[in-house]
């Protein structure tokens, strides 16, 4: 089965919002061994959505759509397939009650147009809607099959996971099964890794290997078939293995993990708190470490020290120090770590400071990062950095290497303890 998706959408061509559908989508439709050989983007525009539908039916035989559900007068997605294909649209009852319901829970008035949500292809499969109102539904026109779905995230992809991979998964007629893997690394570049393992992507056949960079990171996506699951998780784990003896020492996780999300595993596995000192990051580290639940077990506080007198007069940063080094330098970045451990009374303290830009400081060019590491009863560690990119992208990336700083040097003193 091959597929193209096409995104509805004036919004998407203007550029207001990015297009994350396809792309979910597309790695679902992965799993199930579905090949995704095009993604279309087309505007509120029946004429040229209809352009659209002839031009993937000659190259696709299944076409999922997303967007153009809703209840104004430019969502017309349904309603051009339907003419296209020669049906009507007819009233889902249980879907009208639904977006009743929904109503109704709100507190809200329903307005008559968002009846039209409820409008479905006669003789569809229907996919409810349990995040939104309008459904979504499938249906079959001679070779090929067709799946709409709700334009917003927050509704697509639970539809499509809970019920839109259980209907194509009844359409995909082999006895392979597809098994999956994602190997996430930090601290190597793309062109490095694909450098280390290009030898094993030009000979990949089954399992295969797809590189795919994400946002500061590098991950590899393994995807082995077999009739038997047991057989498929052992080929992915010698093509795996392969992997780690060239790059193994930047493997950080599997999956959906995160590296926020693997610190928070260690600091739990040993029992240890943390703080964080924020100059240059001003808390985004702390923001991240606090979106999980139950972090106040691992993370005692933390101060955002933008300015040298809050360097100097809350985390008692010494004035000599920063006459001296100034506060990009792994000094000051010491102090920090150092201290905002003693203030909150951690076992951990993180600090970091440095150049975010647009203009270098204290003589040092942007990009500029240390990073302080004060783990108790071990000797302070200063990491530097010189990052480029956007201001934007020096504070991200910077919490990013602070969690793998983090996770390296506790498993370090765990392996000479």
């Amino acid at each position: 089965m091959n597929a193209e998706i096409i995104a509805v959408g004036s919004e998407l061509l203007l550029g207001q919002i990015v297009n994350s559908n396809a792309r979910f989508i597309s790695q679902q439709l992965a799993e199930l061994g579905i090949n995704v050989f095009f993604h279309t983007v087309v505007g509120d525009n029946p004429d040229r959505l209809s352009s659209a539908i002839e031009i993937a039916e000659k190259r696709s035989n299944l076409i999922i759509f997303t967007g153009g559900l809703g209840p104004t007068k430019d969502d017309l997605t349904k309603e051009t397939i339907a003419r296209h294909i020669g049906k009507t649209l007819v009233m889902d009852q249980e879907a009208l009650e639904s977006i009743e319901l929904y109503f109704k829970k709100g507190n809200r008035v329903m307005t008559e147009n968002n009846k039209k949500q409820a409008l479905v292809i006669e003789g569809s499969t229907i996919l409810p809607n349990h995040h939104g109102m309008a459904p979504g539904m499938m249906i079959g026109n001679g070779d090929c099959l067709y799946m709409l779905l709700p334009g917003p995230p927050k509704e697509m992809e639970p539809m499509f996971s809970k019920f839109g991979t259980a209907a194509l998964s009844k359409q995909v007629k082999t006895e392979e099964k597809i098994v999956s893997r994602v190997l996430r690394f930090f601290g190597i570049g793309e062109a490095a890794l694909e450098t280390e393992i290009d030898d094993l992507i030009e000979q990949q056949t089954n399992p295969t290997i797809a590189p795919l960079a994400a946002d500061g990171e590098c991950t590899l996506r393994l995807t082995a078939k077999h009739r038997d699951l047991d057989t498929a998780e052992l080929m992915l784990d010698e093509v795996e293995a392969n992997i780690n003896s060239r790059v193994g020492q930047f493997l950080y996780g599997y999956n959906n993990t995160s590296l926020v999300a693997e610190l928070m595993k260690v600091l739990k596995e040993k029992n240890v708190t943390t703080s964080a000192a924020e100059s240059l990051t001003g808390g985004l580290f702390q923001e991240e470490l606090t979106s999980f639940p139950g972090v106040s077990a691992v993370f005692k506080g933390g101060v955002v020290c933008y300015t040298n007198e809050v360097k100097k007069n809350v985390l008692k940063v010494k004035h000599e120090t920063i006459e001296k080094y100034g506060v990009v330098s792994k000094e000051c970045a010491r102090e920090l770590a150092e201290n905002v451990a003693a203030l909150v009374s951690a076992d951990i303290g993180i600090s970091f400071t440095g150049v975010a830009g647009p203009d270098e400081l204290e003589g040092k060019p942007v990009g500029t990062v240390f990073i302080g590491i004060s783990i108790k009863g071990k000797p302070t560690v200063v990491e530097k950095l010189e990052l480029g990119g956007s201001r934007e992208a020096i504070r991200s990336r910077s919490v990013k290497f602070g969690c793998y700083y983090l996770i390296k040097h506790l498993k370090e003193s765990q392996r000479a303890n």
